[in-house]
């Protein structure tokens, strides 16, 4: 559960640097390893959807996975900063400081504090299959756009889950894109042409370290 107060200090540690009407995409994760996937999904997100940044928020945990083998925030955190290589991806831990591991208090932190950016959430096609088992998905739905990337073989059952079919009518043309980040939430695309099919699972050995660059 999310800490109700969290001083405005170590608030604006955790958040990048912005300017007002920037607009932001979130790609949340537990980064265990962060690798070039992510820095791919990122730099695509920020051409097909005209962002200005986005903001990789490592997180404590993830609700629905086995973190026992998750390695120390700090070293997450140094990792994805060495793979994003790019002034336009920013790393921050931000559901530390406010002490959740739930996307909906994460957005609900930076849509009262930062109401002024334009936010967009970034999720992989494995992530869509299964939104509908994350906490009050309904309500991040309703509350930020969501770019969804394709990820063969997961494009038919995203797109089949009951989000994606409960969200269906919200769908804009990928045609469309670059408006996401200046429409009303309930809205999202389903973005296609990212060939790449790295996963974290497959970069960590059986004891939870990391395997080496090959």
């Amino acid at each position: 559960m999310s800490n109700n107060f969290v001083a405005p200090r170590f608030f604006a540690q955790a958040i990048p640097p912005y300017t007002e009407g920037m607009r932001v995409g979130l790609l949340g994760g537990s980064f265990n390893p962060p690798h070039q996937a992510h820095r791919a999904i990122s730099q695509f997100a920020l051409k097909r959807l005209q962002l200005d940044r986005v903001w990789w928020l490592v997180t404590p945990g993830n609700p629905l996975k086995e973190n026992g083998n998750l390695h120390e925030l700090g070293a997450r955190m140094q990792a994805a900063r060495d793979v994003a290589s790019d002034s336009r991806i920013e790393v921050s831990c931000l559901e530390s400081v406010i002490r959740t591991r739930y996307t909906i208090d994460t957005i609900n932190t930076l849509r009262r504090r930062l109401s002024g950016l334009r936010f967009v959430w970034i999720m992989g096609a494995d992530n869509l299959a299964q939104f509908h088992r994350w906490q009050h998905w309904r309500r991040i739905a309703d509350q930020v756009p969501i770019a969804v990337i394709d990820r063969p073989p997961q494009s038919f059952r995203a797109l089949a889950s009951p989000a994606a079919q409960a969200l269906a009518r919200y769908r804009l043309p990928e045609s469309e894109a670059a408006l996401l980040a200046d429409r009303p939430a309930p809205a999202w695309v389903f973005l296609t042409g990212l060939k790449l099919n790295l996963s974290s699972t497959g970069l960590r050995n059986p004891d939870g370290s990391w395997k080496g660059p090959k």
